[in-house]
């Protein structure tokens, strides 16, 4: 029935912390995602297993454009919303690039870009948890 208890339990753990995440956190779950495939994709350069690093970078790549950048409201964001857009847009190109030519430069540059908006974005939740906390009548 299972294939691994272990592969089991931490699908279950994801899917019950998606699923009571509030949108920030879903957007912290999304940097996890990408980081950990492209720390996979680079261990799979490593090991020459290039079907593995194809899986990962591609893993990485529908992350960054399905799940991070179709979140941004670039209507409302107004600026900021289009730099974010167009810098994970370089992302992308960066990492097709990184897949084509099994390039690791290219990763460790897509996983700096990917760690100071991720700090950022983890930085913006935490101090909102602190507000919240200092004011609990604004959270009734």
């Amino acid at each position: 029935m299972f294939s691994s208890p272990i592969a089991s339990y931490r699908q279950i753990d994801v899917e019950s912390d998606i699923h009571g995440a509030d949108p920030h956190r879903l957007i912290v779950l999304l940097f996890d995602g990408a980081e950990s495939a492209l720390h996979r994709a680079q261990a799979c350069i490593v090991n020459n297993d290039n079907a593995g690093r194809s899986e990962a970078i591609l893993k990485a790549i529908d992350i960054i454009l399905m799940g991070l950048s179709s979140s941004l409201n670039v209507e409302e964001g107004g600026e900021l919303a289009q730099n974010l857009k167009a810098l994970y847009d370089y992302m992308v190109s960066r990492l097709i690039h990184a897949n084509l030519r099994k390039d690791p430069r290219a990763i460790r540059e897509v996983q700096g870009l990917l760690g100071e908006i991720s700090g950022a974005w983890r930085e913006m939740g935490q101090k909102k948890r602190q507000e919240g906390s200092q004011n609990p009548e604004q959270n009734a």
